[in-house]
């Protein structure tokens, strides 16, 4: 793991993992090393991409308690315990993917664990990291709670696009700040492509779904197409931002070989079947060098075509049979679909925020009232009236219920405290590290009551 050796874009630094020690190479000379990164452990690195000074990401597993981290350094500067331009320590992770963004200034991690200690999900647990080198640091806060199936940084270098989130999945666009500036909504989706100018997004469902891009416009958040590319194993943006081709190879798929050239406005303007006795390995776009082609308006009318366009049609969802002949209510959908919405400030100056926002806020909003409320200079309400609704929403309806999820949480609240002063860097005494180890028992003690179990 780790292995792989890498070179910077301009060949003149080569880097690979030797036990646990990170060897670098100048102008390709193997016969001497330049210099070397020595972090206990280390065993993942992403190099920078660009022109130099190269950069380099280096990730180190938590082991006994302690947390796993992140580091960034700058080619050759590894010396003295200030040489790090950034660091980031995060638990629950067994191993990493490192995305640096093309001008080399942040790297979005995503994190991920074999098993999910809360048993919410089958396939582990995910989370992702923002970690920029000029020291800052966040956890990207996904809304929808599932598998990351897909991170991509636009060329610009000023935002990223996740897909993530039990099916159908979420796709939104965060700044650099991980503020929410763009939410696509629920759909078929497991991965994102920007353009190489970055003025064009597809969102597109491969592998085992059906093969449904969405072609949206990053300027105006306005869809430009919704064409469909069944059996798709491979997608590459032709360089000059207008073209797509998109690919059945082998070994992914040893049938209907073949692939499309697409104009992003969702028309097939070239296709290719690979004879049934052959098979297609692999497809590429001729290179360019970057800003050969500058960036055109997006057109909104489709491109004319001999082949025509392969508009994905509007799928019938499954109802069961008692349900055929009745006109179709909120609840006999099978799960809730989300609409795209704008999540920057508003003409009015207002944040379009999400449904859960909006709940904490209200929750805010109730406890503050309360507080005025209850006061000491003003006098207490009537026995008669009603408590305020912050206690109404939380309460079980048993007193000695509601005291043990009070003290639940409580208790939570201070091992996410003793997380933090860890990750920070402090020692732990052996009761903290044992009270820490208690989490997941209480967290299931907190589900089972809220549940009423």
């Amino acid at each position: 793991m780790g292995w792989c050796p890498s070179w910077a874009d301009d060949e003149s630094i080569a880097v690979r993992n030797v036990n646990n020690e990170l060897h670098f190479f100048e102008n390709n000379n193997f016969e001497t090393i330049a210099n070397k990164l020595h972090l206990q452990k280390v065993s993942e690195f992403a190099l920078s991409p660009g022109s130099q000074p190269s950069k380099v990401a280096v990730y180190v597993p938590g082991s006994k308690g302690a947390p796993s981290f992140v580091r960034l350094y700058q080619y050759p500067n590894f010396g003295g315990p200030t040489s790090a331009l950034a660091n980031k320590s995060f638990f629950k992770a067994d191993k990493v993917a490192m995305l640096w963004n093309k001008k080399a200034t942040a790297v979005i991690v995503t994190a991920s664990t074999e098993v999910d200690k809360t048993g919410a999900s089958y396939y582990g647990e995910q989370t992702l990291h923002y970690i920029a080198t000029n020291g800052e640091s966040a956890v990207v806060q996904l809304p929808k709670n599932g598998p990351i199936y897909d991170v991509s940084w636009n060329p610009n270098s000023s935002e990223f696009c996740v897909v993530y989130g039990f099916m159908p999945a979420k796709a939104t666009i965060f700044n650099l700040k991980c503020e929410s500036v763009f939410d696509f909504g629920t759909g078929p989706r497991n991965a994102a492509f920007y353009s190489p100018q970055g003025h064009i997004l597809v969102l597109a469902g491969f592998g085992n779904l059906r093969g449904q891009m969405e072609v949206w416009d990053v300027k105006k958040y306005k869809q430009v197409s919704k064409p469909q590319a069944e059996d798709t194993t491979h997608f590459f943006w032709c360089p000059d931002g207008e073209h797509i081709a998109t690919a059945t190879c082998s070994p992914r798929l040893r049938v209907s070989n073949g692939f499309k050239i697409w104009h992003y406005t969702g028309t097939v303007l070239y296709k290719h079947e690979t004879p049934s006795n052959k098979e297609l390995w692999e497809v590429l776009w001729q290179p360019f060098p970057t800003g050969a082609f500058p960036e055109k308006p997006v057109k909104y009318q489709a491109s004319p075509s001999e082949l025509g366009s392969t508009e994905a049609k509007p799928a019938q969802a499954y109802r069961p049979p008692a349900l055929r002949n009745k006109p179709q209510t909120a609840s006999s959908k099978l799960h809730e679909e989300e609409p795209a919405q704008n999540m920057k400030p508003g003409t009015a100056g207002e944040k379009q925020i999400s449904k859960a926002a909006l709940k904490n806020q209200k929750k805010r909003e109730a406890k503050k009232a309360a507080k005025q409320d209850n006061k000491p200079d003003e006098a207490p309400p009537p026995a008669a009236d009603s408590a305020p609704a912050s206690h109404v929403t939380s309460s079980c309806g048993d007193p000695e219920t509601d005291k043990k999820i009070k003290n639940l949480k409580k208790k939570l609240k201070a091992i996410d405290e003793l997380k933090e002063q860890q990750a920070a860097g402090k020692v732990m005494q052996k009761n903290q590290l044992e009270k820490m180890q208690k989490e997941a028992q209480l967290l299931k003690e907190l589900e089972d009551l809220e549940l009423g179990l």
